[in-house]
């Protein structure tokens, strides 16, 4: 599994990558308790996301919007730095 430019390591059977999915989306539930967090409801459904259709389209889907929402982020940066380099003004 690829996330963020790092490869991870997942289990080559498909049981034991649904239990830790399973398991790890069940710690995020309880993540109110210690030791458990809520870090580990996403980090479970992207494990999920490798065996399961419905799971995967949703990450998906929001790996898209977050490309979409990043790219319009850097075009405002980069019209914003155009703009303040043609600003050769007596400051």
């Amino acid at each position: 599994m690829k996330l963020f430019g790092r490869q991870f390591p997942l289990p080559a059977s498909r049981p034991w990558r649904i239990a830790l999915g399973a398991s790890l989306v069940g710690g995020g539930v309880l993540g109110f308790l210690p030791i458990l967090g809520f870090w580990m409801l996403p980090l479970g459904l992207f494990v999920l996301s490798v065996d399961s259709p419905l799971v995967r389209r949703g990450r998906r889907r929001s790996e898209v919007r977050f490309a979409r929402w990043r790219n319009a982020r850097r075009a405002r940066r980069a019209g914003a730095a155009e703009g303040r380099g043609a600003d050769t003004g007596n400051n």
